[in-house]
């Protein structure tokens, strides 16, 4: 409790990360939780309320803490219930229909369509999903407004789950967004039936808006003007959006909170003073409170326009509790309106605890408010000439926000920009003094056909910071990748940091502890020794010089995780190249630990290993569905692999630990999970010991 009573302050910067504690652990359950388990949380809600009412003052926090920790339990599993929807569950290839929502471009630059009101041949609308998503990789002269109802050939698939063990979860990203299947078409998309009247209204604005700009401003500069106007960002090649992610741009791109706060910031700025040219109404009214009543007007359209998505929100849930705190006169950018939009956010979504864009906005942040009130308090920063202090503000909000979110984005993304701070620094400023309002200016200026200035002026900061991406990413060495954690590393580096921050006195440091405790277990998390994937057509075997890959195409985004998640800069062709696997393209021979193993893809994957059998090797794997199995060695074909998804091998005791990809038994991955015969695999001659007959599972 003494340690509780040292928090600055308020003990309310606490309630977010107890409230994200209960998230936590329920999307970290190995399966779901029943009745017993939500009804012990209930119980734990009511006495913490209790406590807070008849107990003594000193056990309030604890009894808080508690009920937060239970209360974002009982959220997470209410919202994934409510947004259960239908998945597809087998692949389709057939006709169709659906309405437009959303439109974008895929990693690939291929246009892509999210629909909703899906019909689909020969599926029940009880069995349909409610939203699914296509790229269109034939075709694409004709690009359907939102609103539009199209009709396609399309080969359609259920969301694939991780591409490997405790990697990013594409299945469960997927379910709370209602998407039940992606796929593709490489067949023109039809127009059925126009949008109507009041459907989808905000979409084609958007639509349209954007292609005025683009037909204004040419070039990427024009997509980029698009991309942070209206969230379209379609019309941007593949090459300027690789060289932004290269570069540690990429963020200025993504309609979020800097971007929305650089809008709001001039708007506030705008009203509030053009205001204070009207002697009568600033006589008459609080400027203050009308200027952020009219923001929040501006940013609840811009919400609307740029189409809604996940950062957007989170970025408007902040802008509206601090535009709120001014309308109560209160601070608008303290740690307790920062813990408040957390609050909000995670008990509305439960889900965005997982995402990166929500633990680097609200890590970046705490930390500019964190490091800014130091500096404040500091007496040196008084001493300064006030002429230096935009530089100072300048440079120190880049180095705190790039070292606030390094680590989140070295975790998720496996990549350290080397040369981001140069970056940031130089166009930040542009982004924020020329982009974002001569952009507003256009917007606002439009109606009267007077946006050719603004434009103008937009364009040139666009082009400064597209300049300034194109030149940082191609400096060598201006990405260093970096292997991926284990699971525990990021939250107790997150501890570590809102300790630092929330703790006063020199009680503060001992965050540090667990802090460097995390970096060091990060530099020696293992990998595992084989990668298998879903599909059985790939597998990758760690060496010396890296990890061999048994194929140099197919299993594309597959290959290219694994090989980021080791911190790899090698591509597929080249991890092919690595010595590792020998054979024909179609049965690629391998050695684990000395234990023979072989992987058969291609079209008579499933003939071979029936006819062939194990031939000598303790482990096949096969890019198909084999009916009658060889007992003599642990045959991973699609049958097991549609259950257990991608499969790492981890080397324990005598043999191997497989290790699944796919959660099982969660609400978004029902199914059966492997038995434990499934999951090790002995050396086969320890298996013959065993059992006398060279018997393993059979699956």
């Amino acid at each position: 409790m003494a340690l509780l009573a040292g928090a600055r302050g308020s003990l309310f910067p606490w309630v977010p990360v107890a409230i994200g504690t209960g998230v936590g652990l329920w999307f970290g359950l190995p399966g779901e939780p029943g009745i017993p388990a939500y009804s012990v949380a209930i119980l734990l809600v009511l006495a913490a309320f209790s406590l807070r009412i008849a107990a003594p003052e000193i056990v309030h926090p604890l009894a808080i803490a508690v009920g937060c920790l239970a209360l974002g339990f009982l959220f997470a599993g209410a919202r994934a219930h409510l947004q259960a929807a239908p998945v597809l569950e087998h692949r389709y290839y057939g006709p169709l229909t659906g309405r437009v929502i959303e439109i974008d471009r895929s990693a690939s630059d291929a246009l892509r369509l999210m629909l909703d009101n899906v019909v689909l041949d020969g599926i029940s609308p009880a069995e349909t999903p409610d939203r699914v998503r296509i790229s269109l990789h034939g075709d694409d002269s004709y690009i359907p407004d939102p609103g539009d109802v199209v009709m396609a050939t399309a080969s359609l698939a259920p969301p694939e789950g991780p591409s490997e063990p405790g990697g990013y979860d594409f299945a469960r990203n997927a379910f709370f967004q209602r998407l039940g299947a992606v796929g593709y078409t490489r067949a023109p998309v039809v127009l059925w039936q126009e949008a109507d009247g009041a459907a989808q209204a905000i979409g084609r604005l958007r639509r349209s808006l954007s292609a005025s700009i683009m037909a204004r401003v040419p070039g990427d500069s024009g997509a980029f003007a698009a991309g942070v106007m209206t969230g379209d960002r379609s019309g941007l090649s593949l090459e300027a959006v690789e060289s932004l992610r290269d570069s540690s741009l990429a963020h200025l791109l993504a309609i979020s909170g800097m971007n929305l706060a650089f809008l709001i910031g001039f708007v506030f700025t705008l009203v509030r003073y053009g205001l204070a040219l009207v002697p009568p109404l600033a006589l008459r009214v609080n400027t203050k409170k009308l200027a952020a009543l009219i923001s929040f007007g501006v940013a609840l359209f811009y919400l609307l326009l740029s189409g809604s998505n996940v950062a957007t929100e989170r970025a408007f849930v902040m802008i509206t509790v601090m535009l709120g705190a001014v309308l109560f006169d209160r601070r608008a950018l303290t740690l307790r309106s920062v813990a408040l939009a957390a609050v909000v956010l995670l008990l509305l979504q439960p889900e965005s605890l997982l995402d990166p864009g929500f633990q680097m906005s609200f890590a970046a942040t705490t930390a500019l408010i964190a490091g800014f009130g130091a500096v404040e308090s500091h007496t040196l920063a008084r001493r300064l000439p006030r002429l230096t202090m935009p530089i100072l503000t300048l440079v120190l909000s880049s180095l705190i926000g790039g070292i606030a979110t390094a680590p989140y984005a070295a975790a998720h993304f496996n990549r350290f920009t080397d040369y981001g701070f140069v970056a940031n620094l130089l166009t930040v400023p542009v982004m924020g003094a020329v982009v974002m309002p001569a952009g507003a200016m256009a917007a606002l200026l439009a109606p009267f056909g007077l946006s050719a200035l603004p434009l103008w002026v937009m364009q040139l900061g666009c082009e400064w910071i597209l300049f300034v991406a194109a030149r940082v990413s191609a400096l060598e060495g201006a990405v260093t990748m970096i292997p991926a954690p284990s699971a525990f590393v990021l939250p107790v580096l997150t501890l570590a940091g809102i300790w630092q921050i929330a703790v006063a006195g020199r009680l503060r440091w001992l965050g540090l502890v667990p802090a460097l405790i995390a970096l060091g277990l990060w530099v020696v998390t293992p990998r595992p020794v084989l990668l298998v994937a879903a599909s059985g057509s790939l597998a990758g075997l760690a060496g010396p010089e890296g990890r061999a890959l048994s194929s140099g195409a197919g299993d594309g985004f597959t290959a290219e995780n694994w090989l980021q998640n080791d911190g790899d800069i090698a591509d597929q062709k080249q991890a092919a190249a690595r010595a590792g696997f020998s054979g024909a393209k179609a049965a690629r021979d391998f050695t684990l630990d000395g234990m023979q193993g072989r992987v058969l893809s291609g079209k008579t994957a499933a003939e071979q290993a029936v006819s062939a059998g194990c031939n000598g090797a303790g482990l096949l794997i096969v890019a198909g569905w084999v009916e009658t199995k060889d007992p003599a060695c642990l045959m991973l074909d699609r049958r097991l692999l549609a259950r257990s998804g991608a499969v790492a091998f981890w080397p324990e005791g005598s043999g191997w630990r497989l290790q699944p990809a796919r959660r099982t038994g969660r609400i978004w991955a029902p199914g059966k999970p492997l038995s434990e015969a499934e999951r090790y695999l002995q050396r086969p001659e320890q298996r013959v010991a065993a059992t006398g007959n060279a018997a393993g599972p059979t699956q």
